[in-house]
């Protein structure tokens, strides 16, 4: 059963290291749309690019890193963002998220600073939220690609259709999670989540646009925490 996502240039070569293999999980959750035609169309967008020799951010073989990170039935919380940050070395595949030793963007810095404020976690240096993901943190874009420094420029391209059927499977799974839904994009997409099923927390977007009118005092971190133990489940450390 295979799920790759081959990109080739105009010869047979790949142009990069693009054949991109799902954690086995999501593959079974997933394999049915790349035969869809959406999905055809985005590969061949993606392919243009590449072979164009657009700068496209994060690197193809971490397009689906998200889903390698956290498989499926150990998807405890979802965090949704919107576009992987389209600066030089800060999107990796995981949302809101820079790897080791990239300066915090000013949406984590304040995702920090609401983590301090509810539950008394000084922030450390990075920004690398991986460990997050590997307590079952899914942290997923609506958009999967970028082209360097033009910000919403896959949009419209077929990734939201993908990432809303995540959604929807994970909407669907028996054992419930908590949806954290940051600003009206998000909000807008979880709109098929069963709140009688699943916790669904609602406020503003991290940015500094925005930050002000609820993200900062709503206490969703240690909300979080706290229906997971009325669940059962280990609370999530933020560190």
């Amino acid at each position: 059963m295979s799920c790759c996502f081959r990109l080739c240039g105009r010869s047979s070569q790949p142009i990069t290291v693009a054949e991109i293999q799902l954690e086995e999980s999501w593959k079974i959750q997933l394999q049915d749309q790349f035969a869809l035609p959406y999905m055809q169309q985005l590969r061949q967008f993606l392919q243009q690019q590449l072979a164009a020799g657009k700068q496209i951010y994060p690197r193809p073989s971490n397009w689906f890193r998200a889903l390698d990170c956290t498989p499926f039935e150990q998807v405890r919380v979802v965090i949704l963002g919107q576009d992987p940050y389209h600066g030089p070395g800060q999107a990796h595949g995981l949302s809101f998220s820079v790897p080791d030793g990239v300066a915090l963007p000013p949406s984590l810095r304040n995702i920090y600073k609401e983590i301090e404020r509810d539950l008394g976690i000084q922030p450390g240096p990075s920004g690398n939220l991986e460990r997050w993901a590997r307590q079952g943190v899914l942290l997923l874009n609506a958009t999967l690609s970028v082209e360097a420094a033009q910000a919403g420029s896959h949009q419209g391209k077929g990734w939201e259709q993908f990432t809303d059927t995540i959604v929807e499977r994970l909407n669907q799974r028996e054992r419930p999670m908590a949806f954290m839904l940051w600003g009206s994009y998000a909000q807008r997409k979880g709109e098929i989540i069963n709140p009688a099923r699943h916790l669904v927390l609602k406020t503003s977007h991290p940015s500094p646009l925005s930050a002000h009118r609820g993200f900062l005092g709503s206490g969703v971190f240690s909300a979080v925490n706290q229906w997971l133990h009325s669940q059962g489940e280990q609370p999530v450390d933020w560190r």
